[in-house]
């Protein structure tokens, strides 16, 4: 399977890592939802190349997850605004933060905490079947493949 063809795959793991599935992605993801929107600002915090992010706004801009609004006519620059797609993202991305924090430990304390909004409290995430609130785990679920 080629890379420049996931997105074609019937599988939704690849369909999914078409989009999402490069560090620079994710990375500039993050930043979105930290509320990071214009070109310099991303540069600057993720120290990437003007290519790179060039190219990977390109793709989550094709891929509905972000869109570009003007915020400035002369000269015209954009900033990059999370689409419904792009936020439907941010479980992926408290999963992926909880599980490196579990998992991959940073040296000291960790970087981002995760907190409700409403209480100011430590979250502790959890996937959970919408239909039952029965908790998704590898033996809870089984993915039923089609031939």
């Amino acid at each position: 399977m080629k890379w420049n063809d996931l997105h074609k795959n019937a599988c939704p793991v690849a369909r999914g890592l078409s989009v999402v599935g490069d560090r620079w992605t994710m990375l500039v993801l993050r930043d979105c939802f930290l509320g990071i929107r214009r070109f310099e600002q991303m540069q600057e915090r993720l120290g990437i190349t003007r290519h790179v992010l060039t190219d990977r706004l390109r793709k989550l801009e094709a891929a509905g997850v972000l869109r570009r609004d003007a915020y400035q006519q002369r000269p015209l620059r954009h900033e990059y605004r999370l689409t419904d797609r792009g936020k439907a993202l941010y479980p992926l991305l408290v999963t992926l933060i909880d599980w490196a924090d579990t998992h991959v430990p940073p040296d000291g304390e960790p970087s981002v905490s995760l907190l409700s909004r409403e209480t100011g409290d430590p979250i502790a995430p959890v996937l959970i079947d919408r239909n039952t609130g029965q908790e998704i785990t590898h033996r809870t679920v089984n993915a039923s493949v089609s031939n």
